[in-house]
């Protein structure tokens, strides 16, 4: 009997301990490193503006007067003794609207919807230079304002998160929020997108294959949403619940009565 009680202890310890344990080969990132053609990855990325984008937009020139009305300036309040103040103040920032649009001073409205940074900034260059001298050469430099990025599902610390530079990639993003999890898939990521037209999409991601850093989803833009699905392992552990738990705890307490009667009677 003692036999027995041994052997049927050692085999739950033993599924318990396999039931938790997942193959390892799809955990590694860039498993295929030493053949991918890195040539195809040697552009710089420009990212496109966006509706919801906030912009900062400043023309500067050699006469400080011809640039000013194209410079909106605001005050920023602050509150000292229950009593308001105002400090330095700053530039007015533009909403970009659902359509691509911007309410520009002078000019009125203009579209930079889907333009790059660079593009906007030649476009409203070529818009402002007929209210100036000839004389003058403006220069126009757009901004973007800091903008979220949501990373959900099996990594440690999933949320939204503010970006304050204008590009990120899928690996920054992921190293933001702590990494995948052991229990992450990590060649089926799913990215949700929304484009300049509300139109979802959804790309699934691999990084277990070097090319990633050729794919055009590699770095992320305004509002993407990151997905990471639970493997196997986890899908089947969450479905243990307080009933598996409760059987497991009986199952030792008559492991240990019927080994506790046996000493006595034997």
């Amino acid at each position: 009997m003692k036999k027995i009680t041994f052997v049927f202890s050692t085999l739950l310890v033993l599924t318990l301990l396999l039931s938790s344990c997942g193959s390892t080969k799809n955990v590694a990132y860039f498993q295929n490193i030493d053949s991918i053609n890195l040539d195809q990855s040697r552009f710089l990325y420009d990212a496109r503006i966006m509706p919801k984008d906030q912009l900062t937009i400043t023309v500067s020139t050699t006469n400080d007067e011809a640039a000013a009305p194209f410079n909106m300036i605001v005050p920023t309040a602050l509150s000292v003794n229950q009593r308001s103040t105002y400090s330095q103040p700053m530039l007015q920032s533009y909403l970009v609207d659902n359509d691509g649009y911007i309410k520009f001073p002078i000019i009125g409205s203009i579209k930079v919807g889907g333009l790059t940074k660079k593009e906007a900034e030649d476009m409203i260059e070529e818009k402002i230079r007929p209210y100036m001298a000839e004389s003058e050469n403006p220069i126009v430099t757009v901004r973007m304002s800091s903008y979220s990025i949501s990373v959900i599902g099996e990594v440690a610390r999933p949320g939204s998160y503010q970006v304050s530079r204008e590009k990120v990639t899928i690996l920054e993003a992921l190293a933001q929020a702590g990494d995948l999890t052991i229990y992450g898939v990590r060649d089926k990521v799913q990215l949700i997108r929304e484009d300049a037209t509300g139109k979802k999409e959804f790309h699934v991601l691999n990084l277990n294959d070097a090319n990633i850093i050729n794919s055009p989803y590699y770095y992320l833009q305004q509002n993407d949403v990151v997905y990471v699905e639970p493997n196997k392992v986890k899908a089947r552990n969450s479905t243990v619940g307080t009933t598996t738990t409760l059987w497991f705890t009986a199952t030792s307490i008559l492991i240990s009565l019927t080994s506790l009667m046996y000493n006595i009677l034997k």
